[in-house]
């Protein structure tokens, strides 16, 4: 593709909250040009800029149903669609050799027993879940390079991978002692409304929710269990905190050895020297959600007495954790520069 071609793009589900991110990137992506845009279900058709006046003069394009944006000429779309409806969707624009970035659940279970399990639904797209790929860009470059179909990370899960996977790969911690504790900013819930979502709720006030039962979960061990060669089974608790954005993890870490510090730096340096939006700040160094919202970069920092190690990590979670992942994905799939749209 020529590097001054622009391509056809349309966003599904335009109008939530990782929507309306994308919508944000891509209006200033300078090899896209957004040519179509899908409300989920009972929205309203309106303009973009009519439902978010802060995007006036960037964004101006109406805002339709599905059938519409099937019926547009695409190179690519990014649906930011609840489960089950991704896929449905996904497979009617694979059908017409449209490139898929899929934000959803749907395809980021390889196993689809695991998928029924975890969201009390049989999955109805299996050909294409066995041609997905698994879009963590740091990890699995080369196969989004050449993918049709990406299945974009969960945002919990983003923030315990990219630590967890270079210690794993290089066996430098134990895979059966893994403990992540994980605080995200209300937006991670999406738009829906739910009583422990309304503001007289959440502000003031910090909980522990869906323990043992999160559906982030399988697919964290999925990951782990890969670069661990064997099954890895974590606990995972997530955590609900008054604020708009962001999500700090806290892992908790046996090491095969006391005091491998500089094993950690060099396993670090291996997996993101080279890499842009992952900044390793190094040993004892605090990572801060303020210096992460609205980038999409994800900062990693550790702490080390004998063989107990804590690691943490901060990122964004509408940003390196949904749509500024789903843009580094589109850009690594188009031969765009990985920063193209991001910084």
């Amino acid at each position: 593709m020529s590097a001054t071609t622009r391509m056809r793009v349309g966003i599904a589900g335009a109008t939530g909250y990782t929507g309306c991110e994308l919508v944000r990137l891509l209006a200033r992506h300078d090899r896209v040009t957004l040519v179509g845009l899908a409300h989920g279900p009972g929205s309203p058709d309106e303009s973009m800029s009519t439902l978010f006046p802060e995007l006036a003069g960037l964004c101006d394009l109406p805002v339709g149903d599905l059938a519409t944006l099937l019926a547009t000429p695409l190179d690519a779309v990014f649906l930011a669609l609840p489960h089950c409806a991704a896929m449905a969707a996904a497979a009617q624009f694979l059908a017409r050799k449209v490139r898929v970035i899929d934000l959803s659940a749907d395809y980021r279970l390889r196993d689809a027993r695991v998928y029924a399990a975890t969201y009390a639904t049989p999955h109805q797209d299996p050909a294409n879940l066995a041609h997905a790929v698994y879009g963590l860009c740091e990890h699995y470059r080369a196969q989004i390079a050449d993918a049709r179909l990406v299945a974009n990370p969960g945002c919990y899960v983003t923030g315990a991978l990219l630590p967890l996977l270079p210690l794993l790969k290089a066996r430098l911690i134990d895979p059966q002692r893994l403990i992540i504790d994980a605080k995200s900013g209300v937006s991670g819930a999406g738009k829906k409304v739910a009583p422990g979502l309304h503001f007289c709720a959440i502000n003031e006030s910090f909980k522990a929710y869906s323990v043992f039962t999160h559906r982030h979960a399988p697919e964290i061990e999925q990951e782990l269990s890969v670069a661990a060669g064997a099954p890895v089974q974590v606990v995972f608790t997530p955590h609900l905190l008054p604020i708009q954005r962001g999500i700090l993890s806290t892992m908790y870490v046996e090491s095969i050895r006391p005091n491998m510090s500089s094993e950690l730096a060099a396993a670090y340096h291996a997996a993101y020297g080279n890499e842009f939006f992952v900044r390793v700040k190094g040993a004892d160094a605090t990572v801060e959600l303020q210096h992460v919202t609205h980038t999409n970069f994800c900062d990693i920092s550790w702490f080390v007495r004998g063989t107990q190690l804590v690691i943490t990590s901060a990122l964004d979670n509408l940003m390196k954790g949904a749509a500024g992942q789903a843009v580094q994905n589109f850009n690594i799939m188009t031969g765009c520069a990985e920063t193209t749209g991001l910084i």
